[in-house]
C-alpha cells in the first residue's frame, strides 16, 4: 500500500496545510459572528434613528466584509491544494467548520435583508415626511427679487 506510506515530510506538509486551513476557517467563522453581531446591533441603530451610529456601524460592516472576502481568497486555493496534494484523505473537522460557516453565511445574509429591509422603510417614511413640510416662503415674493420701481443710485452728497 504505497498511498499509505507516507514520508515524514509529506506528513507534516499535510499537517501544516490542515492546521492552517482550520485557522483560517475559524477565523472566517469569528468574522462572521462579528458581522452578525454588528448587522443585530445595526437594526436597533435604524429604529432608534442615529445616524452616526449608522454611519459607524456601516463602516465597522465594510471592514469586516472586505476582512471576510481577504480570508476566503486564502482558504478556497489552500483547500484546493490539500485536496490535489491528498486525494482521497478525508478530514472530518473541516467538513463541519464549512457546514458552520455555510449557517453563520445565511445567518448574516437573513438580518443583512431584514436591516435593507428597515432601512428602505425609513427612507419612504423620511421621504413622506420631508414632502409633507409646507414651505411657508412658497407663494411670497422675495424683497430681494423685487420688480418694483426702486432707486438704482443714491446721492450721499449733502
Amino acid at each position: 500500500m504505497a498511498g499509505k506510506d507516507l514520508s515524514r515530510e509529506e506528513l507534516d506538509e499535510r499537517v501544516a496545510i490542515l492546521k492552517r486551513l482550520r485557522q483560517l476557517l475559524d477565523q472566517q467563522r469569528t468574522k462572521f459572528r462579528e458581522y452578525l453581531t454588528v448587522l443585530e446591533k445595526q437594526e436597533t441603530v435604524i429604529t432608534s434613528d442615529n445616524i452616526d451610529a449608522m454611519v459607524r456601524h456601516t463602516e465597522v460592516e465594510q471592514n469586516i466584509v472586505a476582512e471576510i472576502h481577504t480570508i476566503q481568497k486564502v482558504i478556497d486555493p489552500l483547500e484546493m491544494l490539500y485536496r490535489d496534494a491528498h486525494p482521497g484523505v478525508p478530514d472530518t473537522e473541516i467538513p463541519r467548520l464549512k457546514t458552520d460557516l455555510e449557517h453563520l453565511k445565511s445567518d448574516v445574509l437573513a438580518q443583512n435583508e431584514k436591516n435593507r429591509e428597515l432601512l428602505k422603510k425609513h427612507m419612504v417614511f423620511l421621504r413622506e415626511k420631508v414632502t409633507s413640510i409646507k414651505n411657508p416662503y412658497l407663494k411670497r415674493n422675495s424683497i430681494y427679487a423685487s420688480d418694483s420701481h426702486t432707486a438704482t443710485r443714491i446721492d450721499i452728497n449733502q
